[in-house]
């Protein structure tokens, strides 16, 4: 169906999983995007020339960050607390990503979007209120169950959603996640590039390195368990490029969040009725950009061992998992009936 043939006063139905990192849209016309969470403004008149305009979103702010001032808007899958420019990038990049799922339709959009799961209720309020600006219709979910809503698995499973600023692992009975149901860790995708870095500057402490560069090394090389191959990765010394071997360093600092999440899944776990555990350690699924790990669902199915028969799976599509799951929410439930489910505020 083209754009001209969809009713121009039933809402857009999107999906959206607000990420640290990136943020993924799907739409109910088809649409599917991602976008690094990641605001550039031009430093001066010079910046405003050279890109012929006066913000920059994702990669192409990456590509560009010389003449840019980048914000993060989203720290650990929220809303930064910190200066009014940051409320500012976040309503940008929302309003950035709202607007490509539109592709140019003038539409009333109506919006499902994720969050960790034990974000707080003033961080929730402070989306909303960011959401309200650009849609008709606004619901704030948690990440995992969204998930689980996605790969039809909501009851006696556990989703651990592994994203860059939180890990999360949700326990799906039957109904809408509670509190109890829910823990949230911040060794993530982010803690990884922390430490992968500190270990680089220590063992090779007169090579160049940045942040961005150790999270493409990353996410090229990640892995937990017994290496395939040696991680060989071309770094630079005053100027000049080697190879340099990082197997070691990778390990290590992909398999330290290992143990919250194992620990964190055993917890979940217990909440269930004993007779249902069997089943739920049958049922767990690992999401997120850091499913993308390596040997990560074969290490925790190893250290559930103890538990009895488990079975750790991995999302088939870790990028647009979360915001299919929206979409389908969406579609599934009529947005006049949003507030029965997930957190929709007071009315504005």
């Amino acid at each position: 169906m083209s754009d001209d043939q969809y009713p121009t006063d039933e809402p857009l139905i999107i999906g959206v999983d607000l990420g640290t990192s990136r943020t993924a849209v799907m739409s109910s016309r088809g649409y599917q995007g991602i976008t690094r969470s990641i605001v550039g403004y031009p430093k001066d008149i010079i910046g405003i020339k050279l890109l012929g305009k006066t913000q920059v979103f994702g990669d192409e702010a990456l590509r560009h960050r010389s003449a840019l001032t980048l914000y993060h808007p989203l720290e650990d899958g929220v809303i930064r607390e910190g200066s009014e420019k940051d409320y500012t990038a976040a309503l940008e990049l929302l309003r950035h990503v709202v607007n490509e799922a539109k592709q140019g339709a003038e539409v009333p959009v109506a919006g499902i979007i994720g969050v960790p799961s034990r974000a707080s209720i003033v961080n929730k309020e402070l989306l909303l209120q960011l959401a309200r600006e650009l849609m008709t219709t606004a619901l704030i979910v948690s990440e995992p169950f969204m998930v689980a809503y996605a790969i039809n698995k909501l009851s006696d499973a556990i989703i651990v959603d592994i994203g860059a600023g939180t890990v999360d692992i949700c326990g799906v009975k039957g109904s809408v996640p509670g509190q109890k149901d829910q823990i949230t860790t911040l060794k993530a995708g982010d803690y990884i590039d922390e430490r992968l870095e500190s270990a680089i500057q220590q063992k090779f402490y007169d090579v160049q390195i940045t942040r961005n560069l150790v999270r493409t090394i990353k996410e090229q090389y990640a892995f937990v368990g017994e290496p395939e191959a040696p991680v060989l990765v071309t770094l630079r010394r005053d100027g000049k490029p080697a190879e340099y071997d990082l197997t070691r360093e990778i390990r290590a600092v992909c398999e330290s969040i290992v143990p919250d999440i194992v620990e964190n899944i055993v917890a979940i776990m217990k909440g269930y009725d004993p007779e249902s555990q069997p089943e739920v350690l049958r049922n767990i699924y690992l999401a997120g950009g850091g499913s993308r790990l390596k040997g990560i669902a074969a290490m925790v199915e190893r250290q559930l061992g103890d538990f009895g028969p488990v079975k750790v799976s991995c999302v088939d599509d870790p990028d647009f998992t979360g915001c299919a799951g929206a979409l389908k929410l969406g579609l599934d439930l009529p947005p006049e009936h949003w507030d029965k489910i997930g957190f929709s505020g007071p009315e504005a």
